[in-house]
């Protein structure tokens, strides 16, 4: 998806000529687009969206080396990122996936995503992830023995609060956060979270009081994560011991983490169990699931439940 953040440069004659090369670009002339594009920046070299476009009109064209320049243009411009150049260079293979995804991005993108959000994942992609998560939480609570029953449990990426009206039935304190205001704004009207918080889940966990929570659930937020290490461990500080993690994603066949075209990172299964086990939780539920579809093909997933260790390694001791 291409976003494109208000105030883009101040002048509605820029925006005429970014919205005609648009739909130029739409209409599968790249070339006619890139021409239009590349003089607009010449005229305008601070029109972040326009140099942004004409990568995307260079790509479409097979002109790789011009699209770089481009997003390098816009990085060059805004170090915060956020559209997303930084994504589209790493998919060139002009920069490491590992780092490539700006928080700026997934605020600006899920800003503008908020008011049709849960329409768009239920409708157009079948989305069921709070569905998935429920039915393997309440699996692995079976295994081990124990109610499906939370004292406290931390939502991570809530968006909307779409897993909300599932998991509050049997949570007795439910907070929530996410990088987006908008979403969290959206989440505070369903009046089912004790606490909201616009912000990074990493620094989020890492801000609550150790062994405090019992549930920390994150319904296809880590796809926005190249790396799990962080969360998983900054999960284990805020889980007490033998608290549960339970987490959806996308996942592939192969070895790693792969920056999929969606711009969404997957995680291979065996990446997934070694960042668990190096963070000190146990897995009981780690099976492969789809909670969405993209053209009308499920999309690999994975849905894990796992314990935290007792002590664990990454956890602090309760003050």
């Amino acid at each position: 998806m291409t976003i494109f953040p208000v105030p883009l440069s101040g002048d509605p004659a820029l925006h005429r000529r970014l919205d005609w090369a648009r739909a130029y670009l739409d209409d599968g002339a790249a070339q006619v687009a890139g021409d239009m594009l590349a003089d607009l920046v010449a005229e305008a070299p601070h029109f972040i969206a326009a140099w942004f476009l004409l990568g995307e009109a260079r790509e479409a064209g097979g002109d790789s080396a011009g699209a770089i320049d481009a997003y390098e243009n816009v990085l060059a411009r805004d170090s915060a990122d956020m559209l997303g150049a930084g994504l589209r260079l790493a998919r060139l293979g002009a920069r490491g996936a590992g780092d490539a995804m700006s928080p700026a991005f997934v605020r600006t993108l899920f800003d503008q995503y908020a008011p049709r959000f849960d329409t768009a994942l239920r409708e157009g992609l079948a989305y069921r992830g709070p569905e998935v998560l429920d039915a393997a939480v309440r699996t692995a609570c079976a295994a081990a023995g124990v109610p499906p029953r939370f004292h406290h449990a931390i939502d991570l990426g809530c968006g909307t609060g779409l897993a909300a009206p599932v998991f509050a039935p049997m949570v007795e304190v439910l907070v929530g956060v996410d990088l987006s205001p908008a979403m969290i704004e959206k989440a505070r009207l369903l009046g089912l979270y004790a606490a909201l918080e616009a912000g990074e889940m990493v620094a989020f966990l890492k801000e609550q009081r150790a062994g405090g929570a019992d549930l920390v659930l994150a319904a296809d937020a880590l796809c926005y994560l190249a790396a799990l290490e962080g969360v998983f461990q900054a999960a284990a500080c805020a889980l007490a011991p033998a608290g549960w993690l339970a987490f959806t994603l996308e996942t592939h066949d192969g070895e790693g983490m792969i920056l999929r075209d969606t711009l969404r990172y997957a995680h291979g299964r065996a990446c997934v169990a070694n960042a668990l086990a190096a963070s000190g939780f146990v897995p009981a539920v780690l099976d492969p699931v789809s909670t969405r579809t993209e053209k009308g093909a499920p999309v690999p997933g994975l849905v894990c439940v796992a314990r935290r260790a007792a002590p664990s390694p990454w956890a602090s001791p309760s003050p």
